[in-house]
C-alpha cells in the first residue's frame, strides 16, 4: 500500500498544482479529522482548495475543473465517478464497486492490510508528501478513536501513534477521564451502564459503594483515582451490567495534546462528532484546526447532544422489535438520523444483548429512512451483507463495514424494509 499512496502523492502534487482541490468528506470524526488533515496539507503546499462535508456520498456530482477528493467515502460509489477527470479517493469501507481507471483509489482492502481509518490513510498520505506533517498525528489518531479502531491496534494505526503526541493510560473505558468522575458516569454513553448511565441518584449509589467521595467539594476525575477506588469501580460497574467481563470495561485511554493541554482522545472524538451530527460540521473542522472559539461553543453543542443521546437511549428501551438474536429499532421522528448510528453503536457495546446479536436501528431523514447497523460484541453475521440483501430488493444504498454499516431507503419502503429484513434475520438464525 505504501508504493500506491506514493503513486498517488505525486499525481496529487501535479494535478494539484494545476486545478484548485475540492474536499469532499464524511460528517462524522473519521471524515472531519480526514478533511482537517488534508486542509493543512494543502496550506502547508500553498494550493487552492475549497471543503464539502456531507451526511453521504452526493448524487449529483460534477468537477467544474476542480480536482475531487473524496475522503472517507466512496467505495461504494466509484461507478458514479466514471465520467470525471481527476478523482482521489481515500477510503476504508469495503469496496463493492469496480473502480473506473480515471480514479486514484487508496483503500487498504485493495491490498490485504489491516484495519485502519481513513483519517489515518490520509495521515500517512500527507506524511509522504512532507515529514513535517507528523505534527497532524494528534488528529489521526482522534480519528481512530472515533472509528473505534483502537482496541486492537494493527501495525499501521501503531505507526500513527508512535508520531502522535499521546499519553496512554489503562483504565475504565469511560470518557472523559478527565472530568469529575460523577458527570463521566452520569453521561456515560460510550459504555451503558444500567441504573446509572443517565441517572444521577444511580451515579450517587455507584460511588458510594466503590468509596469515592467529595474532595473539597469536587470529586476526582477517572484518571485520578486510586488503584483501590479504581478497583472497586469497577467491580460496582461489572456487578450492573450483563456481560461480567472485564476486558470489555478496562482498556487503553488515550491522551492527545489539544490546546496546549491533555485532553481524553475519546471526549474529543465525541464532541467533534456531536457537532457535526447536529448540523456545525464548520464547528468541528475548526475544532481540528486548533480554533479557540470553536471549542467553546462546541461545548455547549455537546451539552445538548448528549440530553438528545440519553432521551434516545431511553425511547430505544421501551420501543423495539425483538427477535431471535436481533433487535430492530424503528425510531421513525423520535431520533434524530444524525445520531441513530451512534445510538446503535452504543447499544452494540452495552453489553444488554449476547454477542453477535444484530442491532438495527431507524430513523426518519426527510423523504428518507436512515438505517444503522451494528453487532453486540466483536463477532457475528456480515451486517453490510445483510443490509445488501435487503435494499437488492426493495431499493436503496447500502455501505460500511461488516460488524457495522448502513443503508438509506425510501420512505415509502418502511414496511417493506421491516418485512423483510425480518425474513432475513429468521431464516439465517433457522440456518444456524
Amino acid at each position: 500500500m505504501h508504493k500506491a499512496i506514493e503513486e498517488a502523492v505525486q499525481k496529487f502534487l501535479e494535478i494539484s498544482e494545476k486545478k484548485p482541490v475540492r474536499i469532499i468528506s464524511h460528517h462524522d470524526t473519521d471524515g472531519i479529522t480526514a478533511a482537517a488533515i488534508m486542509i493543512s496539507t494543502l496550506k502547508r503546499l500553498d494550493r487552492i482548495f475549497s471543503v464539502n462535508i456531507l451526511k453521504q456520498f452526493p448524487e449529483n456530482i460534477s468537477s467544474k475543473n476542480e480536482m475531487l477528493v473524496f475522503l472517507d467515502m466512496g467505495s461504494s460509489n466509484l461507478h458514479n465517478l466514471s465520467e470525471i477527470k481527476d478523482v482521489f479517493v481515500i477510503d476504508h469501507h469495503e469496496i463493492t464497486s469496480k473502480k473506473p481507471d480515471n480514479v486514484i483509489f487508496i483503500n487498504p482492502h485493495l491490498f490485504g492490510e489491516e484495519q485502519i481509518s481513513a483519517s489515518g490513510l490520509v495521515y500517512l498520505f500527507a506524511k509522504n508528501i512532507d515529514k513535517q506533517n507528523t505534527g497532524l498525528a494528534n488528529l489521526a489518531l482522534i480519528g481512530m478513536v472515533g472509528d473505534m479502531l483502537e482496541k486492537n491496534i494493527s501495525k499501521l494505526n501503531n505507526l500513527i501513534i508512535e508520531d502522535a503526541e499521546v499519553t496512554i493510560k489503562k483504565g475504565l473505558l469511560l470518557y472523559p477521564s478527565t472530568r469529575p468522575i460523577h458527570k463521566t458516569l452520569e453521561f456515560s454513553s460510550s459504555m451503558f451502564i444500567p441504573g446509572v448511565t443517565g441517572n444521577s441518584r444511580g451515579v450517587l449509589e455507584v460511588l458510594k459503594e466503590a468509596g469515592i467521595e467529595k474532595i473539597n467539594g469536587e470529586y476526582k476525575s477517572l484518571i485520578e483515582l486510586t488503584e483501590e477506588e479504581n478497583s472497586k469501580l469497577i467491580t460496582s460497574i461489572l456487578l450492573r451490567r450483563i456481560d461480567k467481563n472485564n476486558s470489555e470495561v478496562i482498556g487503553n485511554i488515550y491522551l492527545v495534546k489539544v490546546f496546549n493541554k491533555l485532553e481524553d482522545a475519546r471526549e474529543l472524538s465525541a464532541m467533534i462528532n456531536a457537532c457535526s451530527r447536529l448540523g456545525f460540521s464548520e464547528i468541528s473542522l475548526l475544532i481540528c484546526l486548533g480554533n479557540k472559539q470553536a471549542r467553546l461553543k462546541a461545548e455547549k453543542i455537546y451539552a445538548d447532544y448528549k440530553q438528545h443521546l440519553i432521551a434516545a437511549l431511553n425511547f430505544v428501551s421501551t420501543n423495539k422489535i425483538i427477535g431471535k438474536n436481533y433487535i430492530i429499532v424503528n425510531a421513525k421522528e423520535n431520533i434524530k438520523d444524525t445520531i441513530i448510528g451512534t445510538v446503535a453503536s452504543i447499544i452494540s457495546v452495552s453489553s444488554m444483548y449476547e454477542e453477535g446479536t444484530i442491532i438495527i436501528t431507524m430513523a426518519y431523514c426527510e423523504d428518507k429512512i436512515k438505517v444503522s447497523a451494528r453487532i453486540a460484541g466483536r463477532n457475528g453475521r456480515n451486517v453490510r451483507e445483510i443490509l445488501e440483501s435487503v435494499t437488492s430488493k426493495i431499493g436503496g444504498e447500502t455501505g460500511g463495514h461488516a460488524q457495522a454499516a448502513g443503508c438509506y431507503i425510501s420512505r415509502e419502503n418502511e414496511e417493506a424494509f421491516i418485512k423483510c429484513l425480518t425474513k432475513i434475520l429468521d431464516i439465517e438464525v433457522v440456518k444456524i
